[in-house]
């Protein structure tokens, strides 16, 4: 095992920068996920980690050593990719024994390390099996049984389950997590899905064009979003997000109207910003259908998607406005109906609208 230590780490590909002095602590044992939108150089920062892509400036530790110069069969990783790239012609046994027998280690190590590999990952009953008589799951659990039979201080994860179906990445997710609670081992995850992000990760590391928005665990990030792009991306449904100006009429409970006239409850620290053009943002489990809206004007029902143990409503202010909801329990109301609606005032955000950072309002 080994932490890893990202130091001002930057790539580029001709004139175009990529990675733009990244700088990351990853503590030995820790499961980092990077997460972010397609582009943000997550996979390319991992690339690095491995000795896949080249540095161009700043530096890459693992354990003591300085890895920039050192090809990826030196750093002592493994690597799982979204593709199982698994030998058609061989076994699982000899899939994941192959880098082994290439390297002539022992095959009384090998053979222990194949069975140890197996129980971890359930694979017994199929190691004689060839990957086409295994489904996409199996696959995976042996491209993953292959990096744990080389035993590295670093595991690197590439999107692995982008290409399985829901029911399995749910599945798969609890075993890659299951595995690093028994081998201890470093681990570093990347994801354009942040619910794979949250349920996984000791700490999430969100991306945007090149740098880093955000580092923290799953609910720091949730709560206390530092701007406008990491609230929006941490949390399905997104936040919602309301343009306007906080005010505090007569001195009274600070409020933000908007430009359609509608007028919504601030927390009392928002005070401080009265005359600020500010962005209002809420997440869609934190506003119930029923309730008086504070100043003018109602919501009208634009859709209902009834998904079993939620219900999820689209209510529509206006031309263009739109508020995403999440309803814990059944609604009677039906598309086209006018409703009230009321935010949870304690769980509200606030960001500048020039900056995007989150502003406190929270006393």
């Amino acid at each position: 095992m080994a932490a890893i230590q990202i130091d001002k780490v930057s790539k580029s590909f001709g004139d175009t920068a990529v990675i733009k002095e990244v700088s990351i602590p990853m503590a030995d044992g820790e499961f980092v996920v990077l997460v972010g939108p397609s582009g943000c150089g997550k996979s390319t920062l991992l690339r690095m980690i491995s000795g896949l892509e080249r540095v161009s400036a700043g530096e890459i530790r693992i354990g003591e050593r300085l890895v920039n110069h050192l090809p990826a069969k030196e750093r002592d990783i493994a690597m799982v990719f979204q593709n199982y790239a698994l030998y058609p012609h061989m076994t699982v046994a000899d899939n994941m024994a192959f880098a082994m027998k290439m390297r002539n280690e022992p095959k009384a190590e090998i053979e222990r390390r194949l069975a140890n590999a197996a129980a971890i990952l359930g694979l017994e009953p199929l190691m004689q099996r060839f990957p086409k008589q295994l489904s996409g799951g199996q696959r995976q659990r042996v491209a993953m049984g292959r990096a744990i039979v080389r035993d590295p201080q670093v595991f690197l994860f590439d999107e692995p389950l982008s290409n399985l179906d829901a029911k399995l990445r749910v599945q798969m997710r609890a075993e890659i997590k299951a595995l690093h609670r028994r081998l201890g081992t470093t681990m570093v995850y990347v994801t354009h899905d942040q619910i794979e992000a949250m349920t996984m990760a000791d700490r999430i590391v969100v991306m945007r064009d090149g740098v880093v928005e955000q580092m923290g665990e799953a609910l720091e990030l949730y709560d206390r979003p530092r701007n406008v792009f990491v609230a929006g991306f941490i949390g399905s449904p997104a936040m919602n997000f309301v343009p306007g100006r906080v005010e505090s009429p007569d001195g009274g409970a600070p409020v933000l109207r908007t430009p359609e006239g509608l007028v919504l409850a601030l927390p009392e620290a928002a005070r401080r910003w009265a005359g600020q053009d500010c962005t209002y943002g809420v997440r869609p489990e934190d506003i119930a259908l029923g309730g008086g809206v504070p100043g003018e004007g109602s919501a009208v029902v634009r859709s209902i998607e009834p998904t079993g143990p939620e219900t999820h409503v689209v209510l529509g202010i206006g031309e263009t406005l739109r508020l995403n909801c999440v309803l814990r329990e059944r609604t009677q109301a039906r598309v086209d109906d006018r409703v009230g609606f009321l935010p949870d005032v304690r769980k509200v955000h606030l960001f500048d609208t020039r900056t995007g950072l989150r502003l406190p309002v929270d006393a």
